[in-house]
């Protein structure tokens, strides 16, 4: 059985003694941001008066997380990536939306994860800028960028950022959109798409994009870098072999951790025993990925507490002092 640090104190277990009706938001019912919505349901149902409730409702994961929060629709919301709310604070970035001023942060939930441009090596490139050469050529499967799916606003800022600009995409390229990333990778490994911008490439679906051809890499060229910083968007690293045929550590843009959000007003009982059982149940959660080696998770096990704390957003105040109750060192805030 795994302990915790001895250095770190244990808070007293909270107990909410009314009844309280929570509304979380999740994905779109079958991955990981519902199942992290279900095992923070009956961790605070457990903990709270009876006759509480607690619902889930799905969602898409991505800046209808913000929208949905700020409309009251739904108390708690989680998106992915957290760097996705990184330039809020700042005006920039797909989640800077009227209102944002009034958004919380209740923790992270720790994954790692990368946004990767890989293409067919007989298309011919082998820097992200030779695309802008390509484009009769190009048969692109990604994300759409809508407005809500933040995979496709990462996708085409990195797009746009070497020049393959919508208007230019459009006339030029064929585009193969998916709302989720598993059809996008299919058809890039099937060969009815010859560039794939996608994330979730701890994925067995991701192990299988070299099985019909061999693949490059491309690592963000210094404008799609630029591109990102714009948006307090940083990039991060794959190293090399994780990837099959990814011989050299490559650099692009970050993709981490499920961020789980709220509105300022949420009840500071509430707030607390969110943060609380982030933290102090996170076993509950990890059980259910240790089938999985840890660097293949979609959930980064063990959880590390200091992680769970460390939002691109401040934090709600009680959701603060849950985690300042576990000890020094945890309230961590990024920003850009």
């Amino acid at each position: 059985m795994k302990t915790r640090p001895p250095d770190r104190k244990e808070p007293a277990e909270p107990f909410i003694d009314r009844e309280i009706s929570v509304i979380f938001q999740g994905d779109w019912g079958q991955a990981n941001l519902h199942r992290v919505c279900g095992w923070l349901c009956q961790e605070i149902g457990d903990r709270s008066a009876p006759g509480s409730r607690f619902g889930i409702w799905s969602g898409r994961g991505g800046a209808d997380a913000v929208h949905n929060v700020l409309a009251q629709d739904a108390d708690a919301a989680l998106l992915t990536p957290a760097a996705a709310a990184a330039g809020i604070a700042a005006g920039v970035g797909p989640l800077a939306v009227r209102g944002a001023d009034q958004l919380r942060a209740l923790g992270a939930v720790p994954q790692r994860d990368r946004l990767v441009a890989c293409v067919d090596k007989a298309l011919g490139a082998s820097t992200m800028s030779d695309l802008a050469a390509m484009l009769p050529s190009l048969r692109i499967a990604t994300s759409p960028d809508d407005g809500v799916n933040l995979i496709g606003a990462a996708a085409h800022r990195l797009l746009t950022a070497v020049r393959v600009t919508p208007d230019r995409l459009g006339a030029a390229a064929a585009v193969i959109y998916a709302e989720r990333p598993f059809p996008a990778i299919d058809a890039f490994r099937d060969g009815r798409a010859n560039v794939l911008i996608q994330e979730a490439i701890m994925t067995p679906s991701w192990q299988r994009v070299a099985e019909h051809k061999d693949v490059v890499y491309l690592d963000a060229d210094p404008a799609v870098v630029e591109a990102f910083a714009q948006w307090c968007w940083p990039t991060a690293v794959v190293p090399s072999g994780y990837l099959p045929g990814l011989e050299h550590d490559l650099t692009t843009p970050e993709y981490s951790d499920f961020l789980l959000v709220c509105r300022a007003d949420l009840p500071d009982d509430i707030a607390f025993m969110i943060a609380w059982c982030l933290v102090a149940t996170r076993e509950a959660l990890e059980s259910q990925y240790r089938h999985l080696p840890s660097d293949r998770s979609p959930v980064t096990y063990p959880l590390d507490p200091t992680a769970i704390a460390t939002t691109p957003i401040p934090l709600h105040p009680a959701a603060a002092a849950a985690y300042a109750a576990f000890g020094d060192g945890l309230v961590l805030t990024r920003a850009c």
